[in-house]
């Protein structure tokens, strides 16, 4: 099972502060606005994601479609394939994706621990 590019992203308090904590590990800006209160940011293949104030917890994401570097893939599992696929395997889901649509759809489920974990496709 592929699900896609991997970050975390980040609930920060401060998104100028942890911008600047995370350039000096060597991170880039890659996306978002600080405006809009969240960023991308990229060291190598590694990605995090800061959001100021848009959820409570650290949250695993996945991206099916796309590459490490938000690129769209030729070939990607869709995202409704594996929430069936999950689901067949006992799987429970916080959010859903609605199997009716095609395109970017999301879908949450959370671990054993009580991590959340969003397989979120931008494509289709």
């Amino acid at each position: 099972m592929n699900l896609g590019a991997f970050s975390i992203s980040l609930a920060v308090k401060d998104l100028a502060a942890s911008k600047a904590f995370y350039e000096t590990l060597g991170f880039e800006s890659f996306a978002g606005d600080m405006e809009r209160n969240y960023l991308i940011m990229k060291n190598g293949d590694h990605i995090i994601g800061l959001f100021q104030g848009m959820f409570e917890n650290n949250i695993l994401t996945f991206n099916p479609g796309w590459d490490q570097d938000a690129k769209q893939l030729d070939s990607y599992t869709d995202v409704r394939e594996l929430q069936k696929e999950l689901k067949a395997k006992g799987i429970t889901f916080a959010n859903e994706a609605d199997d009716a649509t095609t395109g970017p759809a999301s879908f949450v489920i959370i671990d054993p621990d009580g991590n959340p974990i969003l397989v979120d496709q931008h494509v289709g």
